[in-house]
């Protein structure tokens, strides 16, 4: 996700933000249908939460200055259909935050807000496909959920790819990559921005195609970003031959939003504004579906 912590521990991790955005501009267009084996899917139509595909996490290493504490509860994570679903026809995924002051997790560290962060290690992992998710936020800054992949071991050796991180402004989202000698402060990060009428708040497929050579990640079906295997070896060991789990998790305030909104009260990198969306239950990511695919050219 972002400029973050220069340490990783296999449970968790920082999601990489840098000064060096490349920014391009949206395109409306609809995701081509994506050939080959469809190897994980999930389009969150059952009732709960499917536990023999996600893992729920819970804080107990602590990453960017982040506001939250991950918590396994329906209170911020779970599944809806219908109305309730914003368009998503067979039911969505909801991480929603909740504000908990005083909350203190096992470690004995205190938190004001409580969220939910889920993964698929140990349950599904691939090397090589597309992976992609139809996403909607909310605006407000420093709301910082995202989707996106990790390799086992330690970090950045295992290597990250950030597929789609938002800060909450409705106008952008971003894309990065981690390694070794390309993390924290990374080069490999880029902007989209999009169409006034089509921004963030509206539902998008973000995916990344990934190769033995290479990471295109897109958006709607459109190119915003490519990082090679020649890019990074400028900088250090290419990570992204080893295998990748899945992650949806929803951040408040740390050291990325900060780095974008300058906020430092009352909340390191958010304000009181979004501090109110999250205790009135406003502040949400929904997600449609998942789904990773072998493609027929691996």
């Amino acid at each position: 996700m972002t400029i973050h912590n220069y340490k990783y521990l296999a449970a968790f991790c920082t999601i990489g933000i840098t000064a060096l955005f490349a920014c391009s501009t949206a395109k409306k267009a609809a995701a081509p249908a994506t050939k080959g084996e469809i190897v994980f899917f999930d389009d969150f139509a059952e009732k709960q939460i499917n536990r023999s595909k996600w893992n729920a996490e819970v804080t107990g290493i602590h990453v960017n200055d982040e506001l939250q504490a991950y918590v396994d509860s329906p209170a911020v994570m779970y599944t809806v259909s219908g109305p309730a679903a914003k368009g998503a026809v067979n039911g969505a995924l909801v991480l929603r935050p909740q504000s908990a002051p005083g909350f203190k997790t096992k470690d004995g560290k205190t938190f004001n807000f409580i969220s939910g962060r889920l993964n698929t290690r140990d349950k599904f992992e691939f090397t090589y496909g597309t992976a992609e998710a139809r996403i909607k936020v909310t605006a407000g800054a420093g709301l910082w959920p995202a989707w996106w992949l990790l390799g086992n071991g330690m970090w950045p050796a295992s290597g990250e790819i950030d597929i789609m991180e938002y800060v909450g402004e409705a106008d952008w989202v971003s894309a990065a990559v981690h390694g070794p000698g390309y993390s924290g402060e990374t080069p490999f990060v880029n902007r989209l921005y999009f169409d006034k009428n089509n921004d963030a708040t509206q539902w998008h497929i973000y995916a990344v195609d990934w190769t033995p050579d290479a990471l295109i990640f897109k958006y709607d079906g459109v190119v915003m970003f490519r990082v090679t295997r020649q890019m990074a070896q400028h900088y250090g060991k290419w990570a992204f031959d080893n295998k990748k789990y899945l992650i949806l998790n929803y951040a408040l305030g740390g050291a990325y939003p900060v780095k974008v909104n300058g906020v430092k009260q009352p909340y390191y990198g958010m304000p009181q504004s979004s501090a109110d969306m999250v205790k009135n239950g406003s502040a949400v990511m929904l997600v449609d579906w998942v789904k990773v695919t072998k493609t027929t050219a691996q």
